[in-house]
């Protein structure tokens, strides 16, 4: 075949029950996707925002950071002070400098958690109530794995962009 198939149509994965197949199987396409754009991208661009556009390096953190928060609320828990944190200092780079491999490399074990969490899912806990956010907003235990998944895959579709407006920039 002349590209390789998407992860959707691989086939199921394993251990993951049928209702949250499409979940795992779109941040693992994020994953594939994420390392494809972000391969041999210049640490010097990360923090570049073309015609004012976010940042690949917030796309990146945001990728990661919204990944753990959505879960965390899906398991029914709170955010901690560490998530606040990460959550505050997205779209910045640190004063030592992040670099693209260390954004990507952060992105690939949060799916590695998120995958996890999908394996332990059981099905009877889906449709069960889940507050987000200090104002408790309602959701369930699908609806926010559902959000995680599309919202991964928007900011991946964002961050594609993003890099390509910035590699273009570069090759003129």
């Amino acid at each position: 075949m002349a590209e390789e198939l998407e992860v959707w149509q691989r086939g199921p994965l394993p251990n993951i029950i049928p209702m949250l197949q499409p979940v795992g199987h779109a941040l693992l396409q994020a994953r594939e996707e994420v390392y494809r754009y972000m391969e041999g991208f210049p640490t010097s661009l990360l923090w570049e925002r073309p015609a004012g556009l976010a940042s690949p390096g917030f796309h990146l953190q945001h990728l990661s950071g919204v990944l753990d928060r959505v879960f965390t609320y899906a398991r029914g828990e709170k955010l901690n002070a560490f998530q606040f944190e990460q959550l505050d200092a997205e779209g910045k780079d640190l004063p030592e400098g992040l670099t693209v491999a260390a954004l990507v490399d952060r992105f690939n074990k949060q799916v590695d958690v998120a995958m996890e969490q999908l394996q332990s899912t059981p099905e009877e806990i889906l449709p069960a109530y889940r507050g987000v956010g200090r104002a408790g907003l309602p959701s369930t235990v699908i609806g926010l794995l559902v959000h995680g998944a599309e919202h991964t895959m928007r900011h991946v579709g964002q961050l594609m962009v993003t890099v390509k407006v910035l590699q273009y920039g570069q090759n003129k």
